[in-house]
């Protein structure tokens, strides 16, 4: 291997009473691959702050081709050669993609007026798209793209700088199975070409698939590496979180019931020339499938009355009903918690407890004004019940980690007694220990009785959690997999179209 491009020697960062970093050394040659994975809260996005220039730190050194630093600002990790993709997107609805791809280093005309040269610009940025192999054009508006589709153009950005070390933050979290291989040849290709590339994940098949070595942190600590031969999920998980792990998937304790929910020929917006019809039954977890833009989640945003149906019906137990709104169907107790959380499922400036409250607000009312005293206590029963990492129910959403800000809308639901769960991508950007308190709660929730529809682009989970899998593949069902044709390969056969 050859002399490290990057060092870090000693970095520690505290804040008031908490010691985020305590002492974290190591490297990254050129062209190595290093998987940096913990649990939520074990350090790693403080750490990428300090690459980053954003967070100074508290002590240690950082070396860049043997130049120490105490410190860096944003400046010296852009000249340094150190790009970022960030699990949070940090892009513009209101420009198109080669805009946000070029920000602030756009090509422009001569001149004193300095107007950017679009011809030009997306000259640049085609090579990048077909790179990944994307389906979308440079000229395409960003408000018109998916969340998937976004996620790329982030890693587009960061591969446009030309950079000698790339940080990945969860960068697969949105993506399916066929747009993480595509990206596993791009980290490939980077590798090939001498670019160092650090890939944070909390899917441990994919360090698996693409790391060199994996660096372990765990409450601020490096406690352990691990070389390529050692890589299997069962050593990662015993470092990450300090003890071995059973199983992350249970199975259930009864098969499924009759049938509760019934979809008949639904047609969405997205695709009017296709149709849905599925059942889902009492007690079962149905895995949706598909690759991204198939229909999995405008299927979802049209049983909970976000987008109209064009036409078909739903059956609640047997009766048919109208689900205009996502209100009508709250009161039908069918609940949606979507895949971007954050923007769709969550006010992250209230409290866990109003968070929890702000659908059922007319069981907390006396004289038209909320009882909070109520509001906290119902709060306080739900996070024991989840086990909700939070110092109080009065603690700001935007406080809790991705796994406990999950919990905070399925906290909601289950206060309501649902009678239909759909969600949508349950375990984006969770940890391995919190992926585990998910499934149990699903598992749980099947086994009372519950109908959960759980849409998900992390083929293992697909096929770990569901009882039974139904596969989109443009806008209608292709097929549907009984737990004995449980298989990866069976599972894209159906999501590209193909029969099993």
């Amino acid at each position: 291997m050859s002399e490290p491009f990057l060092e870090l020697v000693d970095i520690s960062k505290i804040y008031p009473g908490v010691v985020a970093l305590d002492h974290v050394s190591f490297s990254v040659s050129p062209g190595e691959v290093i998987g940096l994975i913990g649990e939520n809260g074990a350090g790693k996005s403080t750490l990428m702050r300090v690459l980053g220039g954003i967070v100074e730190p508290s002590g240690g050194i950082i070396r860049i081709d043997g130049v120490e630093r105490r410190s860096l600002t944003v400046a010296d990790a852009i000249n340094g050669g150190i790009a970022f993709v960030h699990q949070e997107l940090n892009l513009f609805d209101n420009l198109d993609v080669a805009a946000n791809v070029l920000i602030g280093r756009e090509p422009v005309y001569g001149g004193p007026l300095k107007l950017v040269d679009r011809k030009r610009l997306y000259a640049q940025v085609r090579p990048l798209l077909e790179r990944l192999e994307v389906d979308f054009e440079p000229d395409a508006p960003l408000s018109e793209l998916s969340l998937a589709q976004r996620q790329l153009v982030e890693i587009i950005k960061a591969l446009s700088l030309d950079a000698r070390l790339v940080i990945m933050d969860e960068p697969t979290s949105s993506l399916t199975l066929t747009e993480t291989g595509r990206l596993m040849r791009v980290i490939a290709g980077l590798k090939a070409d001498g670019v160092s590339v650090i890939f944070i994940t909390h899917r441990l098949n994919e360090v698996k698939q693409c790391a060199d070595r994996a660096v372990v942190l765990r409450d601020g600590h490096v406690v352990g590496s691990l070389t390529r031969a050692e890589l299997t999920p069962a050593a990662m998980i015993r470092l990450m979180i300090g003890r071995d792990l059973k199983s992350l998937y249970i199975p259930p304790a009864a098969p499924p019931g009759e049938s509760v929910l019934e979809i008949a020929e639904a047609v969405t917006q997205t695709y009017p020339d296709r149709s849905v019809s599925l059942s889902l039954r009492r007690g079962e977890i149905l895995g949706l499938a598909g690759l991204v833009g198939s229909g999995r989640t405008e299927l979802a945003r049209a049983v909970f009355g976000v987008d109209p149906l064009r036409s078909g019906s739903i059956n609640l137990d047997g009766e048919p009903i109208r689900i205009p709104t996502p209100r009508a169907a709250i009161d039908h107790g069918i609940y949606l918690i979507p895949e971007d959380r954050k923007n769709s499922g969550l006010l992250l400036d209230f409290s866990i407890a109003a968070n929890i409250s702000l659908p059922d607000l007319a069981s907390y009312l006396r004289c038209w004004l909320v009882r909070t005293s109520l509001e906290i206590e119902n709060a306080r029963r739900q996070r024991e019940r989840l086990k909700i990492r939070a110092p109080d129910v009065i603690t700001s959403v935007d406080a809790l980690s991705g796994g406990n800000q999950q919990k905070v809308v399925l906290a909601r639901w289950l206060s309501m007694r649902p009678r239909v769960l759909i969600f949508d991508e349950p375990t984006r950007g969770i940890d391995v220990g919190a992926k585990q308190e998910i499934y149990d709660m699903l598992r749980r929730l099947a086994d009372t009785g519950v109908a959960i529809l759980m849409i998900s682009s992390d083929m293992e989970e697909v096929i770990g959690v569901s009882d039974r899998i139904a596969v989109m593949h443009e806008g209608s069902i292709s097929g549907f997999l009984d737990r004995s044709q449980f298989s990866e390969h069976n599972v894209l056969q159906l999501a590209v179209g193909h029969t099993v």
